[in-house]
């Protein structure tokens, strides 16, 4: 397996919901964020797509998660998201997620996810095909796909 990212981000009160464990539209977020910042801003010159050229930006084409296990809140804890990338194709990728609560006691990861993301140029108003320097970036975080219900292991 190539390089993964594992981001720490904090849960919030607003992360809950009636029933007292985190809701699943926060749960995605969380995937979001800790996403935005392992690939970075395009033209920020941060992150993973930092040699992204201007006008360029990436986009989430789809994004799958399965729930693996109830997250019950718990204040000040953190969420660990870890991701990398499971492959490479012309002019878009995918980004596998692990989601997981430090604290819960459980090594699995209690959400795990798929997000395929393209890259798009403003200038063409079309799919960027990915420059040599920029697929040699994202092939340094190859690993395998994570494992969704539906999906052949």
């Amino acid at each position: 397996m190539g390089m993964t990212s594992s981001i720490e981000i904090q849960a919030r009160m607003r992360d809950i919901n009636a029933g007292g464990h985190v809701d699943n539209v926060e749960a995605i977020r969380v995937i979001g964020e800790a996403r935005l910042r392992f690939l970075g801003i395009p033209g920020s010159g941060l992150g993973l797509l930092h040699r992204l050229p201007r006008g360029m930006r990436d986009l989430v084409a789809s994004e799958r998660v399965d729930f693996r296990s109830e997250m019950r809140f718990a204040a000040f804890q953190s969420f660990t998201v870890t991701q990398w990338i499971g492959h490479v194709g012309r002019s878009s990728f995918t980004v596998q997620s692990e989601l997981r609560l430090p604290d819960s006691g459980s090594h699995a990861p209690a959400v795990v996810g798929e997000t395929v993301v393209v890259l798009f140029s403003s200038e063409t108003d079309s799919s960027w095909p990915f420059s040599d320097e920029v697929r040699a970036d994202l092939q340094e975080y190859v690993g395998p796909a994570v494992e969704l219900r539906d999906r052949p292991a």
